[in-house]
């Protein structure tokens, strides 16, 4: 039988069979609604775990080293038990998970043992040829008549020398009752006083299972804002004397071919070496993403202390003198 700790470090546990396959993982328990005993449990099993299988939790073992459950059932016999919902088992319920596991009725087992509470001996059968209604007065011959007796040796007339055979007896133990449980009214001092005691409250802790984590990796999609520099070609018409050097055609964003002077596809030329049209190029934005990793996430528990308030109910004795009147004497 699971014990109260067993039972909450059981719960997010791993499962496992008579043959040490894995069962799945113990989701809770469903206790006894009289003895509150932890009697089954639900499993969760299936590649995905969307399957829920009750298992007989009255022979489970917890392994603390391992924090492991072991039941005594086999992994055939789990995956085919009955399916059933809800989060209370009924008579019915049970008996169809009893008749499954092949466990017995409760209350319905062995025959009490010899000697022990609720035995009783078998009774011996009557002897064979034995007349329970013969007279004791009356003998029998060899041949089984009956005779009477001489009046001498009737036994009616002495019977000290009458020799009657009684039914054989057998003892049957019989359980003494438990002693009387007596008051405890505490020591008794010599001057006649009495020893007052109180209840006081004990409170440790003790750790149960609480909230199951797991690292779970989700994308989320924001806007992302950058400032991109940019260029642009713009028109400017330069007045220099006839005799000044000429600097170029200027500054421009195509590579040095388009931009050394000479002729652009698509213009054309007039008379004074001018072209009649000028392209003008600009920088525009080209946006890319790649994934790259940025951080390393990692699941660790720390202890952290804190303070609970726990209110109870005690009691405590108390002294009172009890007085009552005697009773007068009546007068002769």
């Amino acid at each position: 039988m699971l014990s109260e700790r067993e039972v909450s470090a059981a719960v997010g546990s791993t499962a496992y069979g008579a043959n040490g396959d894995k069962l799945g993982t113990v989701e809770h328990f469903f206790v006894d609604d009289r003895t509150g005993a932890p009697t089954w449990m639900s499993v969760v099993t299936g590649l995905f775990g969307t399957r829920h299988s009750i298992v007989p939790a009255v022979d489970a073992a917890y392994d603390e080293d391992a924090g492991a459950l072991r039941v005594p059932v086999t992994t055939e016999a789990v995956k085919s038990a009955p399916q059933l919902a809800g989060e209370h088992l009924d008579p019915m319920d049970e008996a169809e998970l009893r008749r499954h596991y092949g466990i017995d009725e409760p209350g319905l087992g062995a025959e009490p043992a010899a000697g022990g509470p609720g035995w009783l001996p078998p009774v011996p059968p009557p002897a064979v040829g034995r007349d329970e209604h013969a007279d004791l007065h009356e003998g029998r011959s060899d041949d089984g008549r009956a005779h009477d007796r001489p009046a001498d040796d009737r036994p009616g007339d002495d019977l000290a020398n009458t020799s009657v055979m009684a039914a054989p007896t057998q003892e049957i133990p019989v359980v003494p009752p438990p002693p009387p449980v007596e008051e405890d009214r505490g020591p008794v001092a010599p001057d006649g006083g009495m020893t007052r005691s109180e209840e006081r409250l004990s409170v440790g802790t003790e750790r149960v299972a609480t909230t199951r984590a797991r690292l779970v990796k989700y994308v989320i999609t924001e806007e992302v804002q950058i400032t991109v520099p940019i260029r642009r070609e713009e028109i400017r018409v330069e007045e220099v004397p006839l005799d000044a050097p000429d600097p170029g055609p200027g500054e421009s964003l195509l590579d040095d071919r388009e931009g050394s002077g000479a002729p652009v596809p698509g213009g054309s030329a007039t008379a004074g070496g001018l072209p009649e049209e000028i392209v003008l190029h600009t920088e525009r934005p080209v946006v890319s993403v790649e994934v790259v990793p940025v951080e390393r996430v990692r699941l660790r528990t720390e202890a952290v202390e804190g303070q609970e308030r726990v209110t109870e109910q005690v009691q405590r004795e108390q002294i009172v003198v009890d007085e009552s009147p005697s009773p007068r004497l009546s007068p002769r």
